[in-house]
């Protein structure tokens, strides 16, 4: 295979290869079938404790370096100095390119004119899993948006919501609440509110695609901080637009985000 050549020629040369690795929304059968063979043909993988604990049943003869959140700069710096003669993996929730690992660890490797092959293999981000469970809310034009500001200013997080609910754009909305920063999603909801109809509909999916603890709520804009209480860091909230609608099933509540064929096409 591909990678597994790769990985041999690295070896072989003297150097290491470093690989940022989204893992998905958690379990194994989320991964991409190549980070599948990264992970398994690695020296060393590292990573949040909560994500290894996920990938468990991979990690039966490799070096696992683990450490906590908030200890993201340590892990980067760790995963770049073995990588110098080593096979390193580092593990990130997700797609490692949103609100993941990549961009830390780039900076670091960066910063360390870290001298080998660096790739970024993709994983299922929170939207895109978030959106399976709840139908088709984000065909057409979206955005992303973190609520933490621990690490970017409340007064930009600010401008974002306002610009991106202005163009009427479906709206993810990540971090929404933690117990730090309780307020943030109510604050949110009404900067939003101020261009959408209170009509347009809302999905919140908590653990999207984790069959043990996943979760929903199909509701609207008008009526979501109903739903406050329920909402904590593990929640992404799909935010529509005003030509998208719910659809009542007998399977459940389904959001549809037209994509524009209804004004080309019969159907």
């Amino acid at each position: 295979m591909a990678g597994s050549q790769s990985q041999s020629q690295s070896k072989a040369s003297g150097k290491g290869r470093l690989y940022i690795i989204g893992i998905g929304p958690g379990s194994v059968e989320q991964l991409t079938v190549k980070a599948r063979e990264v992970i398994l043909n690695s020296d060393y993988i590292v990573g949040n404790g909560t994500y290894l604990d996920q990938m468990a049943s991979l990690l039966d003869r490799q070096n696992i370096v683990r450490s906590a959140m908030g200890k993201e700069v340590d892990r980067a710096r760790k995963a770049v100095e073995l990588a110098q003669d080593n096979v390193v993996s580092m593990i990130s929730g997700g797609d490692a390119n949103i609100y993941g690992m990549a961009g830390l660890v780039l900076e670091v490797a960066e910063h360390a004119n870290l001298g080998v092959e660096i790739e970024v293999l993709p994983g299922v981000t929170a939207i895109t899993a978030a959106a399976s469970v709840l139908g088709a809310p984000i065909v057409n034009d979206f955005c992303t948006v973190s609520l933490s500001d621990l690490l970017t200013p409340w007064e930009v997080i600010e401008k974002r919501l306002d610009a991106a609910a202005s163009a009427d754009f479906v709206m993810s909305l990540y971090n929404p609440k933690s117990r730090q920063r309780n307020s943030n999603f109510s604050r949110a909801i009404e900067i939003i509110r101020r261009h959408k109809d209170d009509s347009v509909p809302v999905g919140l999916v908590k653990n999207a695609l984790r069959e043990k603890d996943q979760d929903y709520i199909v509701t609207t804009l008008g009526e979501v901080l109903d739903h406050n209480d329920w909402v904590d860091m593990s929640t992404t909230i799909l935010i529509t637009t005003n030509d998208s609608r719910i659809w009542e099933t007998s399977f459940g509540k389904r959001i549809i985000t037209p994509r524009g064929y209804h004004r080309k096409y019969d159907y």
